[in-house]
């Protein structure tokens, strides 16, 4: 449990393709006093390439070691938790095959260049249904990867929880929350983004609707911590924001409940 009184389980992170993890990634979330974690594959992408992929567009033909992270996560007693990093354009039969490791499903249009409306990205989204598995995607500021994209698909498959990673693309995506607000299965996520934006998603949304994540190993844990604890909020909203909402997404227990 962290210093501020609620524990922690850290929707979004990273586990690099090396043969530190899950080692680092477990000493860093000791460190910071996280519990646990979801996690995608990390590194498929050197910084400058995805930097300009996001501004300019673009598609990088790479893959995601997914059955590496399956492994990983096996070695950490059951504290990390892993997702299937989908390319539309390679990855629907392998998703489909191994979607019973996994539990939740990313979806990257700056990685991989893809537009939500395109029906490979459907045929995931399906699979992720049949599975139970929330969706986690962050979108950018062009055509078929904007926040109206996401409303569409999310309304197109209202039983599954869309995560609307970073609470945008911009870290000041206010007209981003006013977008998904009347869409009850897109919860948002915080990492990255301004203490504003995320004091303002919990207000706007309800606390049962924003994830806490750290986006490591691009951010330190700790930042992300101090920003939540900057928002001042009440307990039992912590612990949602911190705890409650990511077990409840991913269907584990939790041992405190709200009376």
């Amino acid at each position: 449990m962290t210093g501020f009184g609620a524990p922690v389980f850290d929707f979004h992170a990273r586990l690099a393709a090396d043969r530190y993890e899950p080692g680092a990634l477990l000493a860093t979330m000791d460190g910071a006093g996280i519990s646990r974690a979801a996690v995608s594959a990390g590194g498929l992408l050197g910084l400058d390439r995805l930097s300009a992929q996001i501004n300019d567009g673009g598609r990088a033909d790479v893959a995601a070691d997914n059955a590496r992270v399956y492994q990983q996560c096996s070695r950490s007693d059951g504290r990390l938790l892993p997702f299937f990093f989908a390319d539309p354009a390679r990855d629907v039969r392998a998703y489909r095959s191994a979607a019973g490791q996994f539990r939740g499903l990313e979806v990257s249009p700056a990685v991989h260049g893809c537009r939500l409306d395109d029906p490979a990205v459907g045929e995931l989204v399906t699979i992720a249904a049949a599975a139970g598995h929330p969706v986690y995607l962050v979108c950018l500021g062009r055509p078929g990867a904007r926040t109206a994209d996401l409303v569409l698909l999310a309304a197109a498959f209202p039983e599954v929880t869309f995560v609307w990673g970073h609470c945008g693309h911009t870290g000041l995506d206010v007209a981003g929350l006013a977008e998904i607000a009347p869409v009850p299965n897109i919860l948002a996520e915080t990492s990255g983004c301004l203490t504003v934006t995320a004091r303002l998603a919990v207000q706007r949304l309800g606390p049962a609707r924003v994830l806490f994540g750290t986006e490591y190993p691009l951010q330190h844990p700790r930042v992300e911590l101090a920003k939540a604890d900057a928002l001042g909020l009440d307990l039992l909203d912590l612990y949602d924001f911190t705890w409650g909402n990511a077990c409840r997404v991913l269907g584990e227990e939790t041992t405190w409940k709200r009376s």
